[in-house]
């Protein structure tokens, strides 16, 4: 019984969209669908009509009659939609597509994976260790504090001319219990 209630407040536009998509075996549906089907609806209709009326004013006549509007439609489904190329175009460039064969593949058995430096689990950094050097020792005086020295220009260079060292930490040995 709400049902009828509310189709009676409805406007004639919400009744018919309401009963196209019934027709379409739509039945449940948010009650905003209604109104996006109708603003595009109205949307549309007044894209037609505006088209209509730069052809009529083209043609020089004072009113927009049934010819206007059959070219308005006739221009928007033109500029809307597209067929597809005949099958006979297709088979022809499946074929011309065709004629050139894959390239062999050279992976053994299994799954081809790409190479190491282009997977996401390889390592994206490297370790710049500087060559040892005697340690200088620090002066340090009352009012200064402790720095923490900035490596020299020599040492920048030095480490990018051989960045690929290989890092080793020794491990400490295990007391047996």
């Amino acid at each position: 019984m709400g049902d009828k209630d509310e189709e009676s407040g409805m406007p004639r536009d919400a009744k018919i969209v309401k009963s196209l998509l019934k027709s379409m075996g739509v039945e449940e549906y948010e009650p905003r669908v209604i109104h996006k089907f109708l603003e595009l609806w109205y949307r549309y209709v007044v894209d037609v009509l505006t088209d209509a009326q730069v052809y009529s004013e083209h043609a020089g006549k004072s009113a927009i009659d049934c010819d206007d509007v059959k070219l308005a439609i006739q221009s928007k489904i033109n500029f809307s939609f597209s067929q597809p190329p005949p099958r006979e175009v297709l088979l022809e460039l499946a074929q011309n597509r065709n004629k050139i064969p894959l390239p062999k593949t050279i992976a053994g058995p299994g799954i081809p994976l790409p190479p190491d430096q282009d997977t996401l689990i390889s390592p994206n950094y490297q370790f710049g260790i500087r060559n040892k050097r005697p340690a200088e020792p620090l002066e340090e005086t009352e009012d200064e504090e402790t720095t923490i020295p900035n490596p020299t220009q020599e040492d920048k260079v030095e480490m990018q001319q051989n960045p690929h060292q290989r890092v080793s930490f020794p491990l400490p040995k295990r007391q047996k219990d």
